[in-house]
Formats: C-alpha cells, sequence, structure tokens
C-alpha cells in the first residue's frame, strides 16, 4: 500500500495567537472547506482544541456520496501545533499534523498530511485522477478563504505538493 503526503505552506499578516484561536476551534473548519463537500460537524465543536478530542462530522467527497468521518486530537501544543488522526472514515491512514510560526509580519501556517487510500491498485488509480485533485481543491479553497479573512503578507510563503513513499 503506497504511502501519499501533501505537504502545504501558507503565511498570513496575523498575529501567532490569533491563527491559533482560528485554528483551534473546530467550528472553524466549515469555514475553510468547499460549500460542495457538504461538510456538516455532529460532535465535538464545543469547546477549543485538547488532546483527545473526538470530532465526528458528515463530508460527501464526491457528488452522492457521503461518509462519516471521526478523527481524534492527538497532540496539541497550544499556540505552536497540533495533530488531528482519522478514526473512522474514507482513507486507510490519514494524519495531519498543524504547524504555526512566527514570521516578519504575521505567521507561516504549515499543513503535512500523510495518508494511504484504501482499495489497492483501484485506490492508486484513483488517486492522481479524484483524490489528489480533490484536496488540491480544498487547499486552494482553503488558502483563498484565509486570505479573504485575514489578508495576504507580502513577500509570505505559498507552497502546495504532493509526495509519495
Amino acid at each position: 500500500m503506497k504511502l501519499y503526503q501533501l505537504h502545504a505552506k501558507q503565511s498570513l499578516p496575523i498575529r501567532p495567537e490569533a491563527a491559533w484561536a482560528f485554528l483551534a476551534d473546530p467550528k472553524n473548519l466549515k469555514i475553510i472547506t468547499p460549500e460542495h463537500m457538504g461538510f456538516e460537524i455532529l460532535s465535538g465543536d464545543d469547546r477549543p482544541m485538547f488532546s483527545g478530542q473526538i470530532i465526528q462530522y458528515t463530508v460527501s467527497p464526491f457528488k452522492g456520496y457521503t461518509t462519516k468521518w471521526v478523527t481524534e486530537i492527538t497532540h496539541v501544543q497550544e499556540g505552536k501545533y497540533f495533530v488531528d488522526e482519522q478514526r473512522f472514515g474514507p482513507y486507510t491512514l490519514w494524519h495531519h499534523k498543524h504547524f504555526i510560526k512566527a514570521v516578519e509580519g504575521g505567521v507561516e501556517m504549515e499543513d503535512i498530511i500523510d495518508y494511504k487510500i484504501p482499495f489497492g491498485i483501484f485506490g492508486r488509480l484513483a488517486h492522481p485522477i479524484l483524490i489528489k485533485r480533490q484536496l488540491q481543491q480544498i487547499f486552494s479553497y482553503r488558502e483563498k478563504k484565509l486570505i479573504e479573512l485575514f489578508g495576504t503578507l507580502e513577500n509570505g510563503s505559498r507552497e502546495l505538493h504532493f509526495r509519495s513513499f
């Protein structure tokens, strides 16, 4: 089974505390997820992020297909990073690290997602056509939405790339 990795970076002209306050509130995930994904939080968004927190939601990654997704926040270092891991959902593995780092004039937000797709060779064939494309759309939307909410940092970093192992 192949392991894939998405790596994204984005700089914003806000203070690290403001970036953390936004990211640590699970309700804000809906704001930065494209509407066509049908993202709805079912439970776990009643308090700021903490280790051991379980968040349940539904998502429609493709028209006509809705799935339940359960993630656990496994690590939190307030103001610096947190990790969410899929406990139940569409991936065989989903390990998502979120980092916040102060940079001149704002923050750099970095996401590193390691994931595996089910269905063996069929999953590998679907990756470039469906899954990778969908993740690119989600992160492009997220980047645009965060710029809309917070502005853009002149000479800031923007990055989105994939690797496979």
